[in-house]
């Protein structure tokens, strides 16, 4: 039987973790400590997997059967839901990363006049080797 607000809300800690199953593999994981997390369990490969959806009361019920959904989609298409997520987290801290580099070269470029170009050099050099994403040092 699916799940309703109410039974989320009114479901108690217990000693132990337990689980409240809504359908298709999507659960509410309830934590001694009183947290709730939505999960959602799948085989890949043939492997047993769980994906994290969100904390209730933050994610909601149909934002979890949202998300329950496009993971569903994914899997149904070939792909790892849980890679498709850790991609998504990569890109995006890409983005910081590169949009970080961007505004440091406009800082060292506003910073030009008043320095001498051994300094500048000296500065960028730093910024290349140690700062900005690099696979020569260690950053991706």
């Amino acid at each position: 039987m699916p799940l309703t607000d109410l039974a989320i809300r009114s479901a108690k800690p217990k000693n132990k973790a337990y689980k409240l199953s809504d359908a298709g593999g999507l659960f509410l994981w309830i934590q001694p400590n009183g947290r709730k997390w939505w999960r959602y369990a799948y085989r890949f490969e043939g492997k047993q997997k769980l994906l994290a959806l969100g904390i209730y009361p933050e994610t909601t019920l149909a934002e979890a059967r949202d998300a329950h959904g496009k993971a569903r989609k994914l899997l149904a298409g070939g792909d790892d839901p849980n890679e498709a997520k850790r991609e998504k987290k990569r890109t995006a801290l890409l983005n910081v990363e590169n949009n970080f580099e961007a505004i440091a070269r406009e800082w060292h470029k506003s910073r030009l006049n008043g320095w001498s170009e051994n300094y500048a050099g000296k500065v960028m050099t730093s910024l290349e080797q140690d700062i900005f994403p690099n696979p020569d040092n260690g950053f991706k």
